[in-house]
């Protein structure tokens, strides 16, 4: 036999077994012989094999030992070794004549089987996605997708400006949040990030034909550079990854935008990045063997030892990303420990010829970047579908792997004895505490020294006697009987009924009772016999006890309960040694010299079928965990990193863990420069061509930015040009319709000239609604002060009726008021005071006021008005700033639109009009944020909107799933329709923040929708929901293309007083939440 012939075969067996572990894996048929049955019938084709399977629906027996070892010794069941000269043997099983459904399994079988080769994962992620593509598919042949909701960035290029040296976010361009978390916790990597940069493409490549391989890898690797090129020197806040993407989006034989599987896409990335680079080792090479940059920063080996019936094997496998079980284990050493030991490893170092089989697994060579895959998912059989593993699952930021290395083999063998011995003990203390803490033979349990001390307390009780009917009715006679009671009161209540209910018949059952009660002495019943019981104690308390029966119970009671409490917490104590024991067992030096530090945790949030990923990484320089969610890059900490990584919070979990050897630093050193000696950062780190690559794009987005800075100033030109003409015009218009003024002014600026066109909460040109009660309130005033003084001038009169003014609408924005009497509504200057507006605003807007030309045309008034106008020419531009005027008067007018869009939404929410009233609300509760951004109170009470927003959020989620529930078609539009245009847009709205409120509200929106997942439904509603759940799933918080705001109707002060004190009377306290 060749040695090709003999690589085929090799081949061709670890093809087998790879097909064996995957069929496996989602079946969880452990029968050898069955799933090779199942793989004959099916020719290789694994969805006809699990269908197969399931059809057979038969019981499985255990798997035989002897048939598992076996095959364990010509490949493991666990890992396959890697080598990138293997790849050549690879056959393309994606022909042009397959159906889609073929092609994409094929395609799927293909890369599984170089994963097996490369990683020796059994991956549990792959299987199941195969599954569920192949249940879909028997379903409909052609599952089209779509992803109506796209990324909106924003208009303003500042907002997606990059600020000083942050890092880079990715763009999510249409359900790729998986890619953008494996690609920053790679790119992160710097001597990662080091061999992409630098990477230049085989010089052999650009002269011959390319094969396949080298068309798809080398422009995915070209595609890379440029993206963490990006990444390094953008000035972008965010890049665009789609053309990376669709490289692989292309090898995924999936164009349409659908979830890929994480785990599936991690491997199919370092396989060609393997590739590639294995091409550029080839050629570089000087007669010795090429080392492949990828398999030495990610790969390493294990050593595989097992015994089969008496007879020790030893196979050293290669191994990239190493998978873990999960459910079962309580932290990461739990799985380690469980996935390095399969079978009774007592066998593997007794020198007896014992018949038991089982092997270990033991690390010779550790990656510096160790890879593990936390294997989340399991495939539920009764209900046909992949299941998330919630389960809590605890990790350390150090890890040390010297107890699974093979140099400390048969240190590790005592330590795991004594660990056996010691868990045995354990197990042995905790039932005996289990005896005292649960003590009894009936269905309840009770400490057992809480036993003997009630006990103890019913000995001692001292008997207090009394008629349990004078316990029950103190208004009993002491002597009396109850039976002579009752007939009176009997007859007192007939008395008191119609003459038609006490008559005839119906009296008679009122003495019958009586006397058939006399009969049934046994139940002591007080208010049916017709005598008095002996007397009962109040409370338990023992009848007859002497006092030296007193004192030796209780001596004994008391001598016994020390002994209980003494035993009690001797073996809590016992236990908590054994605990600090075994925890302490691998915390001696020598088995701390294998460090790996927690570089990066990917987490998934969501169900098996759905969800969303991000990722924390940790940044050694500024010594802080960052939490890279599509485009935005945060701060984070180890405290949320634990909450949201670690399970059994808000369905999400890590499920990959990136740790590096801590002994070696240069994977996340920086680079310096050889000549000068100082880090390389920014642009600096680039080569000459991915500078210009970056330089062209920089500039770009400062041609953008310069567009729009042109647009803006445009803008502000147009508008500074409308209000001057808008000035001259009142200006005009003044000047022609007013009589001869007592203090003439030569000439005023027209920046002056421009408040006389008041604002509408100010001046209104017929006297009524604003301006009506505005007026009523400046004649008030008026009169006020002239009754003070008759004889005074119209100067006097005015200066008089403005501190009287002021006085009134000071003493209200000093108030206390609830929520429905807002004075900041009803007047202007009170929002000024509250917000401390600057004295001269405060003077003008009261003078504006007062020069109203709507005031009575009494001559006080005129003459009053007149002053008041006058004085408003006679100020300079340097005594009031005109902006500073305007941007307060702006400031309220943002103020009144906010309250208007909050009453609007506030009165549909009451009419139950919840798909118009969200609108309302969401808008004012942006609106409202801003305001309160400046000052206290330049807003409303944020936690009553934030309410209200929830609430109809949640009343729309709880609308749409009912009419999806219905099944019909009509139903089922609408209430998707709601979901995908109002609730799933305003999802970020309530993550952004990450209010403890809003969370718990988003989670319950999706575990309503979630819940649907395990129930029967129709074909067509169960295809709709699988392209539902990604897009509610989406935990990013970056807002996409939303509604325009609602147009705000017009309201006079009155009428918008009025209406708000309505609605907040109702509505305006924030009810109690719960779940």
């Amino acid at each position: 036999m060749t040695v090709e012939q003999n690589v085929l075969q090799q081949h061709s067996q670890k093809h087998q077994q790879t097909l064996l572990n995957q069929l496996r894996e989602v079946t969880g048929t452990t029968d050898v012989q069955l799933l090779q049955q199942a793989l004959q019938v099916s020719n290789g084709d694994l969805a006809e094999a699990v269908a197969f399977l399931t059809e057979k629906n038969a019981k499985v027996p255990q798997q035989d030992e002897t048939t598992y070892y076996q095959t364990s010794q010509v490949a493991s069941d666990r890992y396959i070794s890697v080598g990138s000269q293997a790849d050549t043997n690879v056959i393309d099983l994606t022909g042009d004549d397959k159906d889609d459904l073929q092609r994409a399994i094929a395609l799927s079988l293909e890369e599984s089987s170089r994963a097996f080769r490369e990683t020796g994962i059994t991956d549990e992620e792959q299987a199941i996605s195969r599954v569920l593509e192949a249940s879909i598919a028997e379903n409909k042949a052609s599952l089209k997708r779509t992803h109506t909701e796209v990324w909106s960035d924003s208009p303003n290029p500042y907002d997606r400006k990059r600020v000083d040296t942050c890092s880079v976010g990715l763009k999510n361009v249409g359900n790729t949040c998986w890619f953008s978390a494996v690609i920053q916790s790679l790119f992160n990597l710097l001597e990662f990030q080091r061999l992409v940069l630098n990477y230049s493409p085989p010089a052999q490549v650009h002269d011959l034909p390319r094969t396949q391989k080298e068309h798809r890898n080398l422009p995915f690797m070209q595609e890379l550079r440029n993206l963490f090129s990006l990444m390094v020197g953008s000035k972008r806040k965010y890049v665009d990854p789609s053309r990376a993407v669709e490289i692989l989006k292309d090898a995924f034989k999936s164009s349409e935008a659908q979830q890929q599987d994480v785990s599936e896409f991690t491997h199919k990335l370092l396989d060609w990045l393997e590739d590639a680079f294995q091409m550029k080792a080839e050629e570089d090479r000087e007669g010795e063997k090429p080392k492949n940059p990828m398999v030495e920063l990610f790969y390493g080996r294990f050593l595989a030892v097992g015994v089969l019936e008496g007879k020790k094997f030893e196979n050293t496998e290669m191994f990239g990303q190493y998978p873990l079980q999960v459910n079962g284990f309580k932290d990461l050493h739990e799985c380690l420990e469980a996935a390095m030991i399969e079978g009774e490893i007592e066998s593997l170092h007794s020198a007896e010829n014992s018949a038991r089989s089982g092997q270990e697994h033991w690390f010779t060579e550790l990656p510096p970047v160790l890879t593990f895959e936390l294997s989340r998912f399991e495939f539920n059989q009764a209900l046909g579908r992949p299941e998330k593993i919630h389960n809590k699952l605890e990790f350390p930021s150090m890890l040390y792997m010297d107890r699974y290395m093979d140099r400390n083999r048969e240190t590790t063998r005592i330590k795991r004895e004594e660990i056996r011995r010691l868990k045995e003990h354990l197990t042995l203390l905790q039932q005996r505490l289990e005896r005292y803490l649960s003590y009894g033979s009936g269905p309840k349990r009770f400490p057992l020294a809480d036993v003997l001390q009630y006990a103890m307390e019913f000995a001692s009780s001292k008997p207090v006697c009394t008629s349990p009917v004078e316990d029950i009715d103190t208004s009993a006679p002491p002597g009396g009987t109850t039976g002579q009671q009752l007939p009176s009161q009997s007859t007192t209540e007939q008395d008191s009924l119609p003459a038609a209910e006490s008559s005839g018949p119906a009296s008679a059952p009122t003495t019958a009772p009586t006397a058939a009660q006399q009969h049934r002495i046994p139940i002591h019943k007080p208010f049916t016999q017709s005598r008095l019981p002996p007397d009962l104690p109040m409370h338990p308390a023992p009848r007859h006890i002497s006092d030296e029966e007193l004192r030796v119970l209780e001596g004994c009671l008391h001598r016994w309960r020390s002994e209980v409490e003494n035993d009690t917490r001797d073996l809590q104590g016992s236990i908590n040694r054994i605990h600090r024991t075994v925890e302490l067992m691998y915390s001696d030096k020598s088995m701390m010299q294998v460090p790996y530090r927690l570089h990066a945790v990917l987490v998934h949030e969501g169900q098996a079928n759905a969800g969303h990923y991000w990722a924390y990484i940790y940044d050694p320089h500024q010594r802080c965990w960052m939490k890279y969610n599509d485009i935005s890059v945060t701060k984070s900490s180890w405290e949320e990193l634990v909450r949201d990584s670690f399970g059994g919070y808000r369905n999400a979990s890590a499920y990959c863990l990136m740790y590096i050897n801590d002994k070696k630093p240069f994977l996340i050193e920086e680079e310096f420069d050889k000549e000068t000696g100082q880090i390389l950062s920014g642009m600096d780190k680039l080569p000459p061509d991915l500078k210009q690559y970056v330089k062209g794009d920089n500039e770009m987005f400062e041609k953008e930015i310069l567009e729009w800075d042109t647009l803006q100033a445009r803008k502000a030109q147009q508008e500074k040009l409308a209000l001057a003409a808008a000035a001259a015009a009142a200006a005009a218009a003044a000047s022609s319709t007013s009589s001869p003024q007592p203090m003439s002014i030569e000439s005023s600026p027209p920046d002056n000239s421009a408040p006389q066109q008041d604002p509408e909460y100010m001046e209104q040109p017929s006297p009524t609604n604003d301006s009506k009660q505005l007026q009523e309130d400046t004649e008030r005033a008026i009169s006020r002060a002239a009754s003070e003084q008759e004889a005074r001038s119209p100067e006097a009169l005015l200066n008089a009726a403005i501190k009287l003014e002021y006085a009134r609408l000071l003493r209200f924005a000093q108030e206390d008021t609830p929520p429905e009497n807002d004075y900041r509504i009803q007047h202007i200057i009170v929002y000024f005071i509250q917000n401390q507006a600057p004295k001269k605003i405060l003077e003008r807007t009261l003078l504006t006021q007062f020069a109203d030309r709507n005031l009575a045309f009494d001559e006080r008034c005129k003459s009053i008005m007149n002053v008041a106008r006058a004085k408003l020419d006679l100020i300079k531009p340097e005594e009031v700033n005109m902006d500073e005027y305007e941007m307060w008067h702006q400031a309220y007018r943002n103020f009144r639109e906010t309250t208007i869009s909050m009453m609007t939404g506030l009165e549909l929410f009451q009419k139950t009009n919840y798909i118009d009233a969200l609108m309302y609300l969401i808008y004012a509760y942006q609106y409202n944020k801003e305001l309160l951004s400046k000052g206290l109170y330049r807003g409303h009470d944020e936690e009553l909107l934030g309410h209200y927003r929830r609430q109809c959020l949640l009343k729309l989620n709880e609308q749409a799933a009912a009419m999806f529930e219905s099944g019909e078609e009509a139903e089922v539009n609408t209430g998707l329709g709601i979901m995908n245009e109002l609730v799933v847009p305003c999802i970020p709205l309530l993550l952004i923040h990450d209010t403890e409120r809003d969370l718990l509200a988003v989670e319950d929106m999706r575990n309503r929708w979630c819940s649907y997942l395990g129930q029967e439904m129709e074909s067509n509603l169960q295809e709709r929901l699988t392209d539902f759940l990604p897009k509610l799933l989406d935990c990013s918080t970056e807002i996409k293309s939303f509604h325009d705001p609602p147009k705000l109707p017009s309201f006079s002060t009155l009428e918008l007083s009025e209406r708000f004190s309505r609605v907040m009377a109702a509505m305006g306290r924030v009810p109690t939440e719960g779940r």
